[in-house]
């Protein structure tokens, strides 16, 4: 689907330059290419490999420089970018802070203090999502982590199956939105935008994100009382903070750092990684085993992300260089329709992407096309990213494609039918879109925290 919808973008570019004089790109062979690369999506083929394929046979059929030319160069630039090395760095953090039980720790604490709040243990699921996010920099992460140390707690109580997996999903849908969020480093790269900036116009669209999903559960836990775990003294109550102290001292730690102008995101991350072994240490935790098993999952995950953003940054230089983004733009840009109206068409795009693309693969093939075409429009390209992002968490918890529902489905014990997931996600996916039209109605959202401190 990703290639469909780049061939398609030729063929408005074709028709846009046969318009306007220019010579335009034959259509039969984006015909051509259309068929080919939907045979491979219907053969299974992997996207970075699709991508890469894309590119090259795009490169031979419209471009008049072998592609072999500029490949390592092309190739060269964002794996030697060093924005992009805090992308396994906060993977290995999360790996470690799993292994590490931190994230146990950080769940009964919390508990302790919402458990006894209409929804009961659902407040307690994106919350400590919530948190988590702040330290993984994963949706996928953040769900993977949380739902196995959340489901068990359910095991045998009156609470929807349903609401308690989406309350999961969306809270795992928050592990990007909320700094450190990895999307944030790619689209920083992508877009030449200051990483930093992306993470300061976060905090308040995170924080009402989160408020609306903890709206949702109260609604949910009003109608439907739910049963409550037994009276909590304050004393209990404080003692259980000290299990988030390294929870928070790894917050403050990262994301102090790089508001604070003391590190880059790449500095802040090491410091994670050396922040999480301290601790794991201090819980008798660290040992080689736990180590060999993180390192090998980061570079797991990172050399797929990689492969991934290789394929696309190859087919990204090709469309450049036949200028398919700037035909884009000066199309769109020409049209009768007010920039509110392309915007909410661009968006509705990702929607409609969302639910068959899987949400990182999403930004890195889209981005670079509808960037110029935003900017021409006069937005704001920290705001944008923030909308991406956004974009990109919904697509995470859209059915039917929703990586972090898959994610969650196989993590069910017992097993039961996807349609659980779906149902229960459908709430708080309504509100994270009710997110998003306000922050179309009020780019102040996430501008106004950025102008502030600059």
């Amino acid at each position: 689907m990703i290639a469909v919808l780049f061939l398609i973008l030729l063929l408005g570019a074709a028709v846009f330059a046969a318009a306007s004089g220019g010579q335009a790109i034959p259509v039969v062979e984006i015909l051509a290419l259309i068929g080919v690369f939907l045979v491979f999506f219907g053969a299974g083929v992997y996207v970075a490999a699709v991508l890469g394929l894309l590119g090259i046979l795009v490169g031979l059929a419209f471009s008049d420089r072998p592609w072999w030319l500029f490949a390592g160069q092309t190739l060269w630039s964002p794996s030697s970018n060093f924005v992009l090395v805090a992308v396994p760095l906060f993977l290995l953090m999360g790996e470690i802070l799993l292994r590490a039980g931190l994230s146990d720790r950080l769940y009964k604490a919390l508990n302790l203090w919402l458990g006894r709040l209409p929804g009961g243990l659902l407040h307690t699921n994106i919350v400590a999502c919530a948190v988590f996010s702040a330290i993984s920099g994963s949706s996928v992460a953040t769900a993977a982590t949380m739902g196995s140390v959340a489901l068990p707690w359910f095991s045998g109580t009156r609470y929807s199956q349903r609401m308690v997996l989406g309350s999961l999903a969306a809270g795992g849908a928050l592990g990007n939105l909320i700094p450190p969020g990895i999307t944030f480093i790619i689209y920083g790269l992508i877009t030449e935008t200051s990483v930093g900036a992306l993470y300061i116009a976060a905090l308040i669209p995170s924080l009402l994100v989160t408020g609306l999903f903890l709206g949702v559960i109260l609604i949910h836990g009003l109608r439907h009382p739910m049963e409550k775990g037994p009276p909590v003294s304050l004393r209990d109550k404080l003692r259980g903070l000290a299990d988030l102290g390294p929870t928070m001292a790894l917050i403050l730690l990262v994301l102090g750092s790089i508001y604070g102008g003391l590190a880059t995101p790449t500095e802040a991350a090491a410091l994670g990684v050396v922040g999480a072994a301290g601790f794991a240490a201090l819980d008798g935790k660290l040992n080689w085993r736990m180590l060999h098993a993180s390192a090998e999952a980061t570079a797991r995950n990172t050399a797929l992300l990689g492969l991934i953003l290789f394929g696309a940054y190859l087919l990204n230089y090709v469309l450049t260089a036949i200028g398919v983004p700037q035909a884009m733009a000066g199309m769109i840009g020409g049209l009768p329709l007010p920039p509110w109206a392309i915007m909410a068409a661009i968006m509705m795009l990702y929607f409609a992407l969302g639910t068959f693309m899987e949400g990182f693969s999403m930004i890195i093939t889209t981005v670079p096309v509808v960037f110029p075409i935003v900017v021409a429009l006069g937005y704001d390209p920290i705001w944008f990213g923030v909308i991406v992002t956004m974009l990109v968490e919904i697509a995470q918890i859209s059915p039917p494609d929703g990586t972090v529902m898959y994610v969650l489905q196989g993590m069910r014990r017992p097993p039961g039918p996807i349609g659980d997931v779906f149902t229960g996600v459908l709430p708080f996916l309504a509100a994270y879109l009710i997110a998003v039209a306000l922050m179309l109605a009020w780019p102040g959202i996430a501008l106004w925290l950025p102008g502030v401190v600059n």
